[in-house]
């Protein structure tokens, strides 16, 4: 059974794993919150707490949901919901990030994992989720389409030379 849950200590050792993996695929760490110490899990699922309720958050961010998704007790994919778009996520960023472990992909939870989190996205309000990515990222722009998104526009990637994608779903 897949399911997506608020981060838990009860699956800490996964995890830690999931965020091994990316580190040694040598790969961005995505959603951003991988990329938070974790060798103190209270403290880590507290950050993310407060940044669920808008405390501690980066200048010109908004408060933002982190989530897992967990398959058979392991987990496999992590998400960021931010609960309203401010200038700088219209350009990068969008309303929802979400990496899947390098060891479960090709197996459907990109998609799951981008569905349940827009269902969050439904219940904060949101009618329209903006959703970027990397326009070479076909394995998003994939999960991206399957979940209905359409594209909007492409612009420049702020820090290389990449184009960023838009791309919205309709959750109406």
């Amino acid at each position: 059974m897949t399911k997506l849950i608020n981060p838990t200590a009860e699956l800490a050792d996964s995890y830690r794993a999931l965020v091994s993996e990316f580190t040694s695929a040598g790969e961005h760490l995505t959603p951003f919150p991988l990329s938070f110490p974790n060798d103190d899990m209270a403290e880590l699922i507290h950050k993310l707490e407060e940044a669920s309720n808008g405390i501690g958050i980066f200048d010109k961010f908004a408060p933002n949901s982190t989530y897992w998704l967990v398959h058979d007790n392991e987990v496999v994919g992590v998400s960021n919901l931010r609960h309203y778009l401010t200038d700088r996520l219209r350009q990068k960023g969008g309303h929802i990030g979400y990496g899947v472990r390098p060891s479960a992909r090709r197996r459907g939870f990109g998609a799951d994992i981008l569905r349940f989190t827009l269902e969050k996205a439904r219940d904060l309000g949101i009618t329209e989720a903006l959703i970027t990515c990397d326009k070479g990222n076909l394995g998003s722009v994939g999960v991206i389409l399957a979940n209905g998104g359409v594209l909007e526009s492409g612009v420049p990637h702020p820090e290389n030379d990449a184009t960023i994608q838009r791309y919205w779903i309709s959750l109406a």
